[in-house]
């Protein structure tokens, strides 16, 4: 009999995997202005900030990856949302730049605790054989995100002050989040159980001896993809400086209201039409159309229809990496010390995010807006070179 997705699972994780998102991620880029004013420092600092936690988030990714494996995916996440609910409330305590710095690296390290890498390894766990589907229907879910949580973080923000904003953030981490992930703790325990005696676990398409090189390709693949992702994304936020540059100043809005929907719209797509679509394949049209969304910015300005087009197939493309960094390593190398490979993943990837937008933003200080997005661009194309390289080890 053919195994079903556990859809109760899913619809648990999206949930927490919206509210770990919007309170660890998302809301930083609407409450950073204050929290600069509130110690005194520029914005520029306050993103300085961010990017060291997430670099040192990225640093203790490798750790984390073995204990998914070791004690279960659903166990960490349990910790982590507490974690998360602690470091929170600690951020909005923070008496000084110290303690907000260190405050706001708990936040990060707690991220990497509940939020995709986790819930990827936990959905393998589940049920090996349906993974894949199982990690497309959560990232459909997730991508409701920032939809919902960027309103509901301006709408708390505009009657409480940052600190209690996080402070609510902090509620909800630990009266949601931490009950549903000690239930599913309790759920992937007996899964695994099961599945240990009736059913085998996913096997890999890569010989043993290619796995290794296989790793570093696909690696270095997705982290070029989340070197052009996260630079861009950032400043998704803020698009008027870059579109400006661009002659495309007064579209920033219209570009971030399409942003969204898009990356939602290609994980449905995939969901609907992809089923049978192979993981690498769904993988290399990620990879194309990242870069390839950031050269129709670049051919098309200062045209509108240029930066809405951009906006869109950029979108899909982001919204298929979330589906890919999970179902790819599941392809190649089977489901296995998958926890272990999502941690080593997810530190290449935070570390190249953390560095990536600023190291945009100084490129476009020095040496302009137009060759600093496409050199951004080419970098992305590398990706595709990567990606495809993958299908001749086989």
């Amino acid at each position: 009999m053919s195994e079903r997705v556990p859809l109760l699972a899913v619809l648990a994780l999206g949930v927490t995997q919206i509210i770990g998102y919007g309170t660890l991620y998302y809301s930083f880029s609407i409450l950073a202005p204050n929290m600069a004013a509130q110690f005194a420092w520029s914005s520029e600092w306050v993103f300085g900030a961010l990017s060291a936690a997430l670099l040192i988030g990225g640093l203790t990714a490798p750790w984390l990856g073995v204990l998914f494996d070791r004690i279960g995916a659903a166990r960490v996440m349990t910790i982590g949302s507490f974690a998360a609910a602690v470091a929170l409330a600690a951020c909005a305590l923070a008496p000084n730049k110290a303690a907000y710095v260190a405050a706001l690296v708990a936040i990060e390290a707690s991220a990497n605790l509940v939020q995709y890498g986790a819930a990827f390894a936990l959905l393998v766990q589940i049920r090996p054989q349906v993974a894949s589907r199982s990690i497309a229907y959560l990232t459909l879910i997730g991508g409701f995100a920032s939809t919902i949580f960027w309103p509901i973080t301006t709408a708390l923000h505009a009657h409480l002050t940052w600190q209690n904003v996080y402070l609510v953030f902090a509620v909800l981490n630990l009266c949601i989040c931490l009950p549903i992930h000690a239930w599913l703790s309790r759920q992937g325990t007996m899964h695994r159980a099961r599945a240990s005696t009736v059913a085998p676990l996913v096997e890999g398409v890569l010989p043993p001896a290619r796995r290794r090189l296989g790793f570093a390709i696909m690696v270095t693949g997705f982290s070029l993809m989340s070197l052009v992702s996260s630079a861009i994304l950032v400043h998704l936020v803020h698009l008027v400086p870059l579109l400006s540059g661009l002659g495309l100043g007064a579209t920033a809005a219209l570009v971030g209201t399409l942003f969204g929907p898009s990356q939602v719209g290609s994980r449905l797509a995939n969901m609907v039409f992809g089923k049978n679509l192979p993981a690498l394949h769904l993988a290399v049209i990620s990879s194309t159309l990242i870069p390839g969304g950031v050269l129709v910015l670049l051919l098309s300005a200062p045209s509108v229809p240029g930066a809405m087009a951009f906006a869109m197939i950029f979108g899909m493309g982001n919204g298929l990496l979330s589906i890919v960094t999970g179902t790819l390593p599941l392809h190649l190398f089977g489901s296995d010390g998958y926890g272990k490979l999502q941690g080593k993943m997810m530190a290449a990837r935070l570390t190249l995010s953390a560095f990536a937008p600023f190291i945009l933003a100084f490129a476009m200080e020095n040496i302009g807006i137009t060759p600093s997005v496409a050199v951004t661009a080419a970098l992305g194309g590398l990706s595709i070179v990567a990606l495809f390289s993958i299908a001749a080890l086989r």
